[in-house]
């Protein structure tokens, strides 16, 4: 009897990425059909367990612009959709997915922030406001307050400023205790 490898999936408004967990896997077989069926099947493990995998995909595909990549943990395929447009699932049918399918949260992208073409979502980040040195923006960080706690800090440059400056002042530093060794006869 097959087991069923672990398969992860996210899509856009024009692809959608399969990846297919198993490690190792040997005698690999991916099948594409342009209405919308991967058959996958390898063997895997000590044992060279047979693993097969029938996903019957909610649409039809583009199998001529669709990629298979087969790599040394996962087999990643990444599936042109044959009429742009999101998905409601990414099988067929009624049924419940099966419990070997999970969603890719770190492919995964909204519905709403996806743009044809555009496969790297920067959530709307202004770049521009990268110049500036407290990296706030619109003078938030020119000592109003926001930022001047994290001027202080133990660090040692800083120390040894504050005493260069305290003795041109001319207040005496107190020299640093003796460590407990130093103090400690000698025999």
């Amino acid at each position: 009897m097959s087991r069923h490898p672990e398969v992860k999936w996210a899509q856009r408004v024009d692809k959608v990425y399969v990846t297919i967990q198993l490690a190792d896997a040997k005698n690999v077989a991916v099948n594409l059909e342009p209405d919308g069926i991967l058959n996958f099947s390898a063997t895997a493990g000590p044992d060279n367990a047979p693993y097969e995998l029938k996903l019957d995909l909610y649409e039809k595909v583009n199998v001529e612009d669709s990629k298979i990549n087969i790599g040394v943990r996962n087999i990643f395929c990444v599936v042109q959709k044959s009429e742009i447009g999101w998905w409601k699932k990414l099988l067929r049918g009624d049924a419940k997915a099966p419990h070997y399918l999970k969603v890719d949260w770190d492919k995964w992208v909204d519905e709403d922030d996806d743009e044809v073409g555009n496969d790297m979502d920067l959530g709307g980040m202004d770049f521009s406001k990268f110049g500036d040195p407290a990296g706030f923006g619109d003078g938030m960080g020119d000592g109003d307050g926001m930022g001047d706690d994290l001027d202080e800090s133990d660090d040692e440059g800083q120390e040894a400023e504050k005493a260069d400056a305290a003795a041109d002042k001319g207040v005496e530093k107190a020299e640093p205790a003796a460590s407990a060794k130093e103090q400690a006869p000698s025999v």
